[in-house]
């Protein structure tokens, strides 16, 4: 993108956010009511009536319901491109521990019937309030741009679930087919802070659940058992050698046994255990890789510990990774730029080993769309400033997301949230003489 032309889209932009200070408090209630009645993937029925509500009240054609409870906003103001923004708004089964005083107490229901804490530990109610201030503001000022916008509220982003629910109930084919789609992500960065990265941007993940057979007995009596828990602990063992010894260095490859459930008792030896593994590489051939070894692994364990039947392997979420078009975020970074100034405005060096749905948005039916998702910061500068070291470093050292600890520093966040936004639309919606 040439530098007048985001030197025109930066102006645009201050214009239409010239009206953010007034607009502020509004986001702010509305990011404080979506953080304390955060709701799981899946089950965002108040949510998805809120940001209904607030689209409807903002002037957009509203539907809801696409994809279940995805919700969908549209402003048709003239020829010229169609610009897709997409925000996700589920949250996940974390007790808060901030002790903000707008913190959740919520609880909801897990698809096992079981009654889990809920938080928005992910900042999926920054990204949604961002959104809707942005909306706000382009269409108070939509005789300065013309084109359409296609605002997206996904559910179940955490469940890698929403974005492949909405294209599948026609997202792209009962509105109008964006020639770019935008996102964007909070990061444990101090706020302020812009992060870009071209090409493989999130890597890709696949979620499984494991079942390990066994044969219950009497704690006191283990050689009547086939021990799943000894099985399971043998099989997580033997799992983290798969990304030391059987994929290349080179490759950034994640293998995470986040969870492990089996027995009731010290003293009962139960019939199975229960595991759950996350999978992350940038490529899917490297992802099948790791998939194989886990599978042959799994499965050589249970036949040698002399399980009684092979256990059970199914994949319950998947997302292939998140590719940056480089024409798209090159021009998104260089509005940000001009706007923010380079030195907020960062080159991230590598993917990021998080996962994110929002792949699907750049493609439909075997085309390819042009999309990019970017970061920006949400700590307290202070905090941020307080600390020492390379970029990586700091980020070890803060209160991180999805855990119970993670509180954005509010304010600033939204506000830099809603100007990413503006600022990105308005790189590919052209301008209107004043």
């Amino acid at each position: 993108m040439a530098t007048d032309s985001a030197q025109e889209a930066a102006g645009l932009a201050r214009t239409v956010l010239a009206g953010l200070d007034g607009l502020l408090p509004e986001v702010d209630a509305l990011y404080q009511d979506l953080h304390t009645h955060p709701e799981l993937s899946g089950a965002e029925v108040r949510t998805a009536g809120v940001i209904a509500a607030h689209y409807d009240a903002a002037g957009l054609e509203v539907t809801a319901g696409v994809g279940g409870l995805g919700v969908v906003g549209v402003l048709a103001n003239g020829p010229g491109p169609v610009v897709a923004i997409r925000a996700d708004f589920d949250a996940l089964p974390i007790a808060e521990d901030t002790g903000l005083p707008y913190a959740s107490t919520a609880t909801g229901i897990r698809p096992d019937g079981t009654t889990v804490p809920v938080m928005h530990a992910c900042g999926h109610d920054l990204h949604t309030a961002s959104l809707v201030g942005a909306a706000r503001l382009l269409v108070a000022q939509r005789d300065r741009w013309r084109g359409t916008l296609l605002l997206i509220a996904q559910p179940a982003e955490e469940t890698m679930q929403g974005a492949k629910a909405m294209l599948g109930d026609g997202l792209f084919d009962r509105f109008p087919r964006p020639d770019v789609v935008l996102a964007q992500h909070c990061a444990i960065t101090r706020t302020g802070m812009v992060h870009h990265k071209p090409g493989i941007a999130y890597s890709a993940c696949r979620n499984f659940r494991i079942t390990i057979h066994g044969r219950g007995a009497h704690g006191a009596a283990p050689h009547w058992s086939v021990d799943p828990v000894l099985l399971a602990a043998q099989t997580i063992v033997l799992l983290q050698g798969i990304v030391a010894r059987e994929v290349d260095p080179d490759e950034m490859t994640v293998l995470t046994v986040g969870s492990v459930h089996a027995g009731t008792r010290p003293n009962i030896i139960p019939p199975e255990a229960v595991l759950e593994v996350t999978l992350r590489a940038t490529s899917e051939p490297v992802i099948d890789v790791l998939q194989a070894a886990m599978e042959r692994i799994v499965n050589g364990v249970a036949a040698t510990g002399r399980s009684p039947r092979p256990p059970e392997i199914e994949l319950c979420e998947h997302t292939i990774a998140v590719d940056n078009d480089e024409a798209v975020t090159a021009r998104v970074r260089a509005v940000h730029a001009e706007l923010f100034g380079a030195a907020d405005v960062i080159d991230l060096p590598e993917a990021n080993k998080g996962s994110e749905d929002f792949a699907y948005y750049a493609s439909h039916r075997g085309r390819r769309i042009p999309a990019t998702m970017w970061f920006y910061g949400s700590t307290e500068a202070a905090l941020w400033d307080a600390e020492t070291g390379e970029l990586r470093e700091r980020m070890a050292r803060m209160p991180g997301q999805h855990t119970p600890f993670y509180a954005p520093d509010r304010l600033p966040t939204l506000r830099r949230g809603v100007e990413t936004l503006v600022a990105a639309a308005l790189a590919f919606l052209p301008g209107r003489p004043a």
